[in-house]
């Protein structure tokens, strides 16, 4: 019994002392992850930021001390693989667990893999080789590494083959730079709920990383002048963009680095008796379908663009802007997967230009005209007005709604191209500013703006409409109801030789006269 405490005793002091040098070995932001046992670790940093020397410490880790593990570490290419993750886990292998070591191959060609004393093994194979993959079973664990290379399909295929007996838990490491917004992994694992708590999210870059060489940290660096848009995505691991961007991609992304966040998300909740809305009210609610950045403030002018959901394939989007400043401070999306439809975006609609002080509301038309006839239905009365002349006439024609032409979609998309070039800091919402990074220019149609392939335009064409009906919002306070102001000798002269209609508007404006 004294030889088993002694044991016992021995292995604790083992343990804590194995521990203390982790800690020295590992930065500390990793720290936290060694002990982690989500399915889905997802590694998501710059470079430089220690991520994949992490991933393969902590899969050493476990082979040490966890026996019978059966690890396996994929790369896009066999060839990719063998330079860098073989190399790099051989290395670590040698440098920190030599003495639980069994056998590493040598050579540069053969099989690769890892064998400890304790039975556990860590075994490489690319995904070109799938005739190799197809015979490896009884997996425990996986590393994904630079899993932008990796399909959808490819990753869906391992998740299924972590299916090895173990008395421990399985995770698969996922580590990549996050080159493209439109990325399957950003859909996957950052776009979606996680109901399950499957799946855990971490961040890092170089200046996370205390092991950089100061010559690196200066190289990456030095990208902030020479290539700022390679330093956010590369360096601080911001998600980029791969085409040609029709906006200015530099002041998105010095945006986007400042992580901003709503103030409030929820929907409206209102009474409703089949004809009329009454009772609006905001219910916060973090999968609501509405993210406000800016309460609105009483008296205050708004505009709101909306673009509708086509032919469903696409999101109801209406952005609201302050008519004084431009700036966004809140934005409605929901599609028809989520249960919104053409009528329901019409109510939510009339529910957030009340409460932004009865907005103007330009709503595009062109594939449906419902949503703006339901408005009307409801009793909303301030919309954006287009004209047209009349063909036989000659007479202008003035209808409601936003009508999407070439002509008319070039000059929103014009201004707000401006816009994000002169005056970046009005742009609020990560999601808008994600979307303005994959709106790029088509080379194969005469450089037609449009987004990506398996990217969206809602939000961008939205706020396009918002900044475009900003000329026929008013840009001016006006006074609350019954409140005095003592009037100028000029505000008097003004006011007497204004119409009636202009002297009730000048009363809401400067309030009654003392």
């Amino acid at each position: 019994m004294g030889a088993e405490r002694q044991t016992m005793v021995d292995m604790t002091i083992a343990m804590v002392m194995w521990m203390q040098y982790v800690k020295e070995k590992n930065n500390e932001t990793f720290l936290p992850l060694l002990t982690d046992e989500h399915k889905h670790l997802i590694l998501k940093g710059g470079g430089g930021s220690g991520k994949s020397i992490f991933a393969g410490f902590k899969i050493l880790d476990r082979c040490k001390w966890e026996a019978g593990h059966r690890f396996l570490v994929v790369r896009k290419t066999a060839k990719s693989l063998r330079e860098s993750c073989f190399h790099q886990l051989c290395d670590q292998a040698m440098e920190h667990y030599a003495a639980d070591i069994d056998r590493i191959p040598k050579g540069k060609s053969g099989d690769m893999y890892i064998r400890f004393r304790n039975g556990s093994e860590i075994i490489f194979a690319g995904l070109d080789d799938v005739e190799k993959l197809k015979s490896i079973h009884n997996i425990t664990g996986i590393w994904i590494e630079e899993a932008t290379e990796v399909s959808e399909a490819d990753f869906d295929q391992l998740d299924i083959r972590l299916r090895g007996e173990t008395k421990y838990y399985k995770q698969i490491i996922v580590t990549f730079n996050p080159i493209s917004v439109t990325h399957w992994l950003k859909k996957r694992f950052f776009d979606r709920e996680d109901p399950k708590g499957r799946v855990r999210i971490h961040e890092s870059t170089y200046k996370d990383n205390r092991f950089l060489p100061e010559e690196d940290r200066e190289t990456l660096e030095a990208f902030k002048e020479t290539n700022y848009y390679y330093y956010t995505v590369y360096c601080l691991g911001l998600w980029g963009v791969i085409g040609r961007t029709f906006f200015h991609a530099i002041n998105i992304q010095k945006r986007l680095e400042l992580k901003i966040k709503p103030k409030q998300v929820g929907t409206f909740r209102y009474d409703y008796d089949g004809l009329k809305i009454r009772e609006v009210r905001f219910e916060k609610d973090k999968t609501g379908e509405t993210k406000i950045y800016e309460l609105p403030q009483a008296g205050r002018p708004y505009v709101i663009g909306a673009d509708t959901a086509g032919e469903g394939s696409d999101s109801f989007v209406a952005q609201v802007l302050d008519n004084i400043t431009g700036k966004q401070v809140a934005v409605l999306k929901g599609c028809y997967k989520d249960g919104m439809d053409e009528g329901l975006f019409a109510h939510q609609l009339y529910c957030l230009g009340s409460w932004y002080n009865d907005a103007l509301i330009a709503v595009e038309t062109n594939f449906s005209t419902y949503p703006q006839q339901e408005l009307e239905r409801l009793g909303y009365s301030h919309f954006w007005v287009r004209e047209k002349v009349d063909e036989y006439t000659g007479g202008i024609v003035k209808s409601f709604g936003f009508r999407t032409t070439k002509i008319t979609r070039a000059a929103v998309l014009g201004l707000l191209q401006s816009i994000v070039r002169e005056t970046p800091e009005v742009l609020m919402d990560e999601t808008t500013m994600e979307e303005m990074l994959t709106f790029t220019m088509n080379e194969q149609r005469q450089l037609r703006p449009e987004a990506e392939a398996n990217a969206h335009d809602d939000c961008v064409l939205a706020i396009a409409i918002a900044f475009n009906a900003r000329t026929q919002q008013r840009m001016t306070v006006l006074a609350p109801v019954g409140k005095t102001t003592q009037w100028s000798e000029d505000m008097w002269e003004d006011y007497r030789s204004a119409s009636a209609a202009e002297k009730e508007m000048l009363l809401k404006m400067w309030g009654q006269p003392e």
